[in-house]
């Protein structure tokens, strides 16, 4: 499927969703894939195509080789604040 095509499904609203996730680090490539169906290398298209040279090529330098864009290789636990139960209003203590 061309880049012209995946836009036009995608829409404005879900073409902009895209390129948010493939900007977050924490999102991997497989989140994306799965919720919109298109692959890492159309996402990259996609992201060369819709920003500017110099975001673009930051943001690669940032991801290129990265374990977190990768759902098999990124960590599975997540660093917690100590005071997330204050916060979340959680009663099940976490000890």
């Amino acid at each position: 499927m061309n880049l012209k095509k995946v836009e036009e499904k995608l829409g404005e609203r879900g073409l902009d969703r895209v390129i948010e996730m493939a900007w977050e680090d924490r999102t991997t490539f497989d989140t994306i894939e799965d919720q919109f169906g298109i692959s890492e290398k159309v996402v990259i298209n996609l992201m060369r195509r819709n920003m500017k040279p110099s975001s673009f090529r930051m943001w690669r330098k940032r991801v290129q080789g990265r374990v977190t864009k990768h759902a098999g290789t990124s960590p599975a636990d997540r660093f917690k604040c100590s005071r997330q139960r204050n916060i979340s209003g959680n009663k099940i203590s976490k000890r």
